[in-house]
């Protein structure tokens, strides 16, 4: 596989300013693709789960316990994840890999729909403990985690990636660590401070947790692109080049 940072050995020799260009890297002249508002909204979300996980812990007895709950570990993903991708949007690198930027759409899914599915006051290890916080912020700590941070991170897949970036083989990969961590629950409810779930609880957890990844990427293939700002190779009027 050929280096783009190298020359060949027919331009290695040329003098002169066509020289000059012929050795110069392709990396080094091409525009940077900078996102100010891409960058902002994912600022937000990651704002947005920190907030939330924030409440959470004020309002139980055992703030280091929410560390073993999948919302928790799902919304510190999206945190960390969002906040890096911003990072990246603000400064014009390349984006996050859509196999780890991906998976935020299923894991922030599966506890949101348990949380609207459930009877009120069933829990289990993919939620939260019921909160014994203020009014405020036991209202405000779910509506943030089950429904501000997935449809923003739902929002920020449609609306501000490409489409067709998932491949087959995240079907198998996502589904990999909600997989072990149903097992974990299955094994050691204690350790999640949660019931065991039963057997057809286990069973309809394990098939949401397979059809939520092909679900997205079956959308992703179809989905059309978004109307984002085509860069330029120059600016109208000044190259013959565009």
């Amino acid at each position: 596989m050929s280096d783009p940072t190298r020359t060949s050995q027919s331009t290695r020799h040329a003098t002169g300013p066509a020289g000059a260009a012929a050795r110069t890297p392709a990396a080094a002249v091409a525009p940077t693709s900078r996102h100010p508002l891409a960058a902002a909204f994912r600022l937000l979300i990651t704002a947005a789960a920190l907030t939330g996980l924030v409440l959470a812990a004020l309002g139980t007895a055992a703030p280091a316990q929410l560390l073993t709950r999948f919302t928790v570990q799902a919304n510190l993903a999206a945190a960390l994840v969002s906040a890096c991708s911003a990072h990246r949007a603000r400064t014009g690198r390349h984006p996050v890999s859509p196999r780890i930027a991906g998976a935020l759409v299923p894991f922030l899914a599966l506890p949101a729909l348990l949380h609207y599915v459930l009877p009120a006051g069933d829990t289990t290890a993919f939620t939260l403990p019921v909160t014994t916080g203020p009014g405020i912020d036991r209202a405000l700590s779910p509506l943030l985690l089950y429904a501000f941070t997935p449809l923003a991170t739902l929002a920020d897949w449609l609306l501000l990636t490409t489409p067709r970036g998932f491949r087959p083989s995240f079907a198998w990969q996502w589904p990999a660590y909600p997989l072990l961590y149903l097992a974990f629950t299955l094994f050691l409810p204690a350790a999640t401070g949660a019931p065991s779930p039963t057997v057809a609880s286990a069973l309809t957890l394990a098939l949401a947790i397979c059809a939520l990844p092909l679900i997205t990427i079956g959308i992703d293939q179809v989905r059309p692109a978004p109307r984002l700002h085509n860069n330029r190779i120059s600016p109208t009027g000044i190259s013959p080049l565009k």
